[in-house]
């Protein structure tokens, strides 16, 4: 069973292959040639969605199994944003770089240091067997002075609910029992476990 993921992030790509280091995981443009996607769903869910179908459809196996994240943060006191657009927050070639600086400046302009937010993750299952998608959520604080090289998008400036340090300054090990990807991974590979025991059941195979 060949399980794909449907993106070229290779911040995510890392990140979700040590998440499943457990199962053999590759990204989809070590299979076929990368191609733009038009997320233009209104939740996470639905872009993840949207995502999974596409590589699915694209590589023309219908043994694959296929899973698609959409993830992005919430910060409160800029009335939710960047939300769905967390990737693309500054524009539409924009840099993580780029995407932290927008909500630093979007604080300041509120005249706050910190605010609450979230990170939301959806992660999309898509394969013969259907259809599906499971969400993982991680909580805490946005601020404005950014810390730490670790991790990669807005993991500087995320305090995560119990803790001083920011995303990018905690060990991987320790985000690792955090992440709102690994909450919804861990859903995830359940789904994975289903859809090989369905596939490992005699009655279920064509002949």
């Amino acid at each position: 069973m060949n399980v794909v993921l449907a993106t070229s992030n290779k911040g995510k790509v890392r990140e979700i292959v040590e998440l499943l280091h457990d199962r053999q995981v590759h990204p989809y443009t070590d299979l076929i040639e990368g191609f733009e996607i038009v997320e233009d769903g209104s939740t996470f869910q639905e872009n993840a969605l949207i995502k999974a179908r596409a590589v699915y459809a694209a590589l023309g196996d219908e043994n694959a199994v296929v899973i698609a994240d959409d993830s992005g943060i919430s910060v409160d006191a800029l009335g939710g944003e960047p939300g769905i657009y967390s990737a693309r927050y500054g524009g539409a070639d924009a840099t993580d770089k780029d995407n932290l600086n927008k909500v630093v400046e979007g604080l300041k302009a509120k005249r706050v240091e910190s605010s609450k937010a979230y990170y939301t993750a959806a992660i999309a299952v898509v394969s013969r067997e259907g259809e599906r998608c499971v969400h993982g959520w991680m909580y805490g604080t946005a601020i404005t002075s950014p810390r730490g090289e670790n991790g990669f998008g807005y993991d500087p400036i995320f305090v995560p609910e119990g803790f001083e340090q920011t995303l990018g300054e905690l060990g991987d090990d320790v985000k690792k029992g955090l992440s709102h990807r690994s909450k919804a991974l861990a859903l995830a590979k359940i789904l994975i476990d289903q859809i090989k025991v369905l596939r490992l059941d005699p009655k279920n195979t064509e002949h």
